[in-house]
């Protein structure tokens, strides 16, 4: 009992599993000169084209399976993988999703150029067929290309970031012991913690035992800011340092008190200069308390 109008289609994806299985090779040597796949070259060529062999196995897996539109379909789980290096390449490269989806097209039609010198044995209407398969299989590669590349755009994106921010929260070393951190730019949570990490990791590698952090390039101070800032103060305690806060202009100061915010148990300075000369004048006494202690 056969399946009837099913049969034409089971017919497609049989005919494009067959071509990709016999001329496999002929493929992957097509495409190895090609931009996507050139992107993986790095001794010879000869890498480029093993790694055309293991995509064109994959899309031959898929077509037997029938599933040329699924995304799902097993088949399409290790092209995903293979995919992800290439596009990672290409986005590096400053490819644009465009340019790269070009370049996948072009995968296509170098195996429709195949398929249509197999004119002669399959006929011209089971060529006709299985040429609307395998557009239709190239067009869901393409979608997978497109959904790898939108995900590995979001991870360089989201690793920028984190560079960004590590970037814009420095903490420098201004003195035996003394360390700073010029803050610049709105503090949000995700920032704060950046800001509090990378002092604590100076803290301990200066042996720091005061700590300023300055706020000049702070736009405003709200409750927020102020709760970030506290808490950091408090994981330097901690560790053993005392921190300072510079910076606070007159409008921060009057939004700090409009707001009803308690900064008393913190050491604050109007300028930079204020808190170094300060936490200068800090490690002095103490080290004239030490020698007077030993003598």
């Amino acid at each position: 009992m056969t399946d009837g109008p099913s049969d034409p289609a089971r017919a497609g994806t049989e005919a494009v599993a067959g071509l990709l299985r016999r001329r496999g090779e002929q493929v992957a040597q097509r495409w190895a000169d090609l931009p996507l796949f050139q992107a993986v070259f790095t001794v010879t060529r000869d890498e480029a084209v093993e790694a055309c062999h293991a995509v064109v196995d994959s899309l031959a897996s898929v077509a037997e399976s029938g599933r040329l539109e699924d995304l799902e379909a097993p088949g399409f789980q290790p092209i995903r993988q293979q995919l992800a290096a290439m596009t990672s390449s290409r986005a590096r490269s400053g490819l644009s999703m465009s340019q790269v989806d070009r370049e996948v097209g072009a995968l296509r039609d170098a195996a429709l150029d195949l398929l249509e010198a197999e004119t002669d044995e399959l006929g011209v209407e089971d060529t006709c067929e299985a040429r609307i398969h395998l557009v239709t299989l190239f067009a869901t590669l393409r979608v997978a290309v497109i959904e790898t590349m939108l995900q590995e755009n979001q991870e360089i994106i989201l690793r920028q970031r984190q560079q960004l921010l590590e970037m814009a929260t420095p903490v420098i070393k201004l003195w035996d012991r003394l360390v700073a951190v010029p803050l610049i730019g709105m503090l949000d949570s995700a920032r704060s913690q950046i800001v509090m990490e990378n002092l604590l990791e100076a803290i301990v590698e200066h042996k720091a035992t005061i700590a300023i952090l300055d706020i000049t390039g702070v736009p405003t101070v709200d409750s927020l800011v102020a709760q970030h800032l506290m808490k950091t103060v408090a994981s330097a305690r901690l560790m053993g340092a005392e921190c300072v806060i510079s910076g606070i202009r007159p409008a921060i100061a009057q939004t700090i008190v409009q707001l009803g915010l308690d900064l008393s148990t913190v050491t604050t300075r109007a300028t930079l200069a204020d808190a170094l000369q300060w936490a200068l004048g800090r490690d002095d006494g103490r080290g004239q308390q030490a020698v007077r202690g030993q003598s």
